[in-house]
């Protein structure tokens, strides 16, 4: 198993944590920056900012809307064809579930500890204002994964293993997610990312990205 998927509430830590297991286990982190750049290869140069736009855009689902998510797909399964990926964020999780050598991961946390971490990290003063922030980018998430593929964003049944930050410090966490993947079992029948056509030019342009021209295996 070489691919881990890592949804995670805003405000959780989730991205210190997928970034600790990318360098634990050796593996390429894709965050928004490198699916932006994928993306912007095929001429999708305004996909971050309409993820992060208002409900309306997702929910209109005309066919600019579907371009972006079939493009969206089409690289998240192939990073997971090219393996030893941690994919943060993006749909991953619901893009690649039922594939059976995908370890998906949920990152969350009490509200007072996320806002707590929102307003520290990012020298918010005003509770409100942090609160406010924190509930649009958990509104952005949920309404992307709900509309695009049907799935609740927060459901813990589409996950593998759900670990609360509230109480498990960051390192820890992601000392444990290292851990569940080496020790995953796979040799149960199933789709495994394997089995994913290959597309020789998004191939070619995940390799250049990640300066890898190793397809790893599990």
């Amino acid at each position: 198993m070489g691919v881990i998927t890592i949804s995670r509430e805003f405000g959780s830590g989730g991205s210190r944590i997928a970034a600790e297991v990318a360098r634990e286990l050796g593996y390429h982190l894709i965050d928004k920056k490198t699916i932006g750049r994928l993306l912007a290869a095929y001429g999708l140069i305004e996909f971050d900012r309409e993820y992060d736009s208002e409900l309306g855009f997702w929910a209109s689902f005309d066919s600019q809307v579907k371009e972006m998510v079939s493009m969206l797909n089409r690289v998240t399964r192939a990073l997971a064809r090219h393996g030893n990926v941690v994919v943060l964020g993006r749909g991953a999780f619901a893009v690649l579930h039922g594939y059976i050598d995908v370890l998906n991961v949920r990152i969350q946390a009490p509200l007072e500890s996320r806002l707590a971490r929102v307003m520290a990290e990012m020298e918010i003063a005003e509770r409100a204002k942090a609160e406010e922030l924190l509930r649009e980018g958990d509104r952005v998430r949920s309404s992307f994964v709900h509309t695009m593929y049907g799935m609740r964003w927060d459901a813990s049944s589409a996950f593998d293993l759900v670990l609360d930050t509230s109480k498990i410090p960051a390192e820890l966490a992601a000392s444990w997610i290292a851990e569940a993947l080496r020790r995953s079992k796979t040799e149960r029948k199933g789709t495994r990312t394997l089995d994913i056509e290959a597309d020789t030019t998004l191939d070619e342009t995940i390799q250049a990205e990640l300066h890898c021209l190793e397809k790893h295996r599990a």
